[in-house]
């Protein structure tokens, strides 16, 4: 493993071993053309290190030991031992978990601090969660008549294939690996291209917790090439996927050459309603959480804060001054550092596109707005927290996913209009609503056309309770009890005890 691996030192003099090559069968192999990612650090715009970009052939190498472990000793493996191997797992990655953070922090551009205590925090807890859940999946009897026993099955789908996003590389593996080997999958996993490392560090945890050869395997590579040859590959029986609308529609496309069971999260533009009678200092704060934490790189990020006539220029000044103290923009790996960069000049480019867009369709921008170069060497994807006030509902900041530390702030006169306004769009992932008056937020939270719905807060999201959109956000869920269900086929077993011919 002598070349497929580097030894690195981070930005905080942390020192590790990272690999570079892909993670089949439990053993690292160069890619098949030896073509490579380069991933670079956004808070300098350095080089970090390349790694292997897998081609269709490598998938193909992927696929055939993911289906072998299928067939072979996973898929009949006890369901207690197969939990007990999770658990194993999590607690690795609770033990190594500073170097996890360290380098999510190097890769992505997100505060080490929140790399660490939050999302750290929900890797370990999601796969200890479903651990628990590797030896309660089961079927049920259906009463029919004396004459027939009839009952069901829940069986593994076969070889999943899982695409895995930038803004939370490990978090969202999470998500797609606990409930897949709780049912008794094996795996094919693409990292993005943009954030290649932290999920091949977490690969070795997977080979010293204890997972037959096969189980689990990790690819980087581009997704035209390599996340395209999985979506089609016929030797793949799943594919769940998060990003971006446009990819998913893709995605969509290629897997029903094959017609493959899918899952999707994709993008979203959630509204944030605020009513008079809130608490407006709360709004206020977790309307900051909802749009500015992860430097606004959030699916469900409530990217439109709808404020009601009387309280909006109040709630206004007070979000300004919000973003003011708290959204503290600089190095990610220091502890002050609220808001590093974005995660790469791609993304730094869309967010000042927009801003530009605003600007030039009549919107008032009325704080930050470009970019920000007061960190190190002046280098770096940094963009000021950027809020845009009077913004009529055909701009295309109002309706389009910027996925930035960008907002909009619009008023509204009453509940018919808050919703109005709520729904129209394109996406239905995530939404809010702040008022004290419980009954209107439990009549609102039925109307919002959305697969979530946080109720004086925003970005609540648990590992024990279903994510997923309606519209343009995705199909099928994750997480909670829900999320098993993507990951097994109902089978219906009948039994004849005395209709006889």
């Amino acid at each position: 493993m002598s070349d497929l691996s580097v030894e690195l030192t981070a930005p905080n003099g942390r020192k590790y071993t990272q690999p570079t090559g892909l993670f089949i069968n439990n053993e690292w192999m160069a890619s098949s053309k030896g073509n490579k990612i380069t991933s670079i650090n956004p808070t300098d715009e350095s080089e970090i290190a390349s790694v292997h970009a897998a081609e269709p052939e490598d998938v193909d190498r992927a696929v055939e030991a993911a289906r072998a472990a299928f067939k072979g000793p996973w898929r009949d493996m006890p369901s207690t031992e197969r939990g007990d191997l999770m658990y194993k797992l999590s607690q690795l990655v609770e033990a190594n978990k500073e170097v996890l953070a360290t380098i999510e922090t190097w890769d992505n551009g997100k505060p080490y601090s929140v790399a660490l205590n939050e999302d750290l925090a929900e890797v370990s807890g999601c796969i200890k969660y479903y651990a628990g859940y590797a030896d309660k999946i089961h079927g049920q009897v259906i009463d029919t008549s004396p004459a027939k026993l009839a009952y069901t099955i829940r069986e593994p789908i076969g070889v999943c294939g899982q695409i895995i996003p930038w803004n939370y590389p490990l978090g969202m593996a999470a998500w797609k690996l606990g409930p897949a080997l709780a049912c008794g999958n094996t795996i094919v996993m693409k990292a993005a291209e943009q954030t290649p490392l932290s999920i091949l560090f977490f690969a070795n945890l997977i080979k010293e917790a204890g997972f037959p050869p096969g189980v689990v395997n990790i690819l980087n590579g581009h997704g035209r090439i390599a996340g395209a040859a999985i979506a089609q590959h016929p030797g793949i029986d799943k594919v769940a996927f998060t990003g971006s609308t446009a990819t998913g529609k893709e995605i969509m496309k290629s897997a029903a050459t094959t017609m493959k069971n899918i899952t999707l999260e994709t993008g979203g533009k959630s509204p944030l309603l605020v009513f008079d009678d809130a608490d407006l200092d709360q709004a206020v704060k977790w309307a900051h959480i909802g749009i500015m934490s992860n430097m606004g790189q959030i699916c469900t990020a409530t990217s439109r804060i709808l404020v009601q006539e009387g309280v909006y220029d109040k709630f206004v000044e007070a979000f300004k001054k919000q973003v003011h103290q708290t959204s503290k923009i600089g190095d990610p790996f220091h502890d002050e550092t609220f808001q590093g960069p974005q995660v790469t000049k791609a993304q730094y480019d869309r967010v000042l596109a927009y801003i530009e867009a605003g600007k030039s369709e009549g919107a008032e921008l009325a704080m930050g707005g470009e970019a920000y170069k007061n960190v190190g060497n002046g280098k770096g994807f940094f963009v000021t927290p950027t809020v845009f006030t009077n913004v009529k509902s055909t701009m295309r900041v109002f309706r389009e996913e910027v996925f930035g530390p960008f907002v909009v702030i619009v008023s509204f006169k009453d509940e018919e209009e808050a919703l109005e306004k709520a729904n129209d769009t394109t996406y239905g992932l995530g939404s809010a609503v702040f008022t004290k008056d419980i009954v209107k937020a439990h009549r609102l939270a039925r109307k919002i056309e959305a697969g979530m719905v946080w109720i004086n807060s925003s970005q609540d999201s648990d590992f024990r309770i279903p994510f997923g959109g309606v519209k343009q956000s995705g199909i099928g869920r994750e997480l909670g009890e829900a999320g098993l269900e993507a990951y097994t086929n109902k089978k219906a077993v009948h039994v004849n005890l005395g209709t006889w011919l």
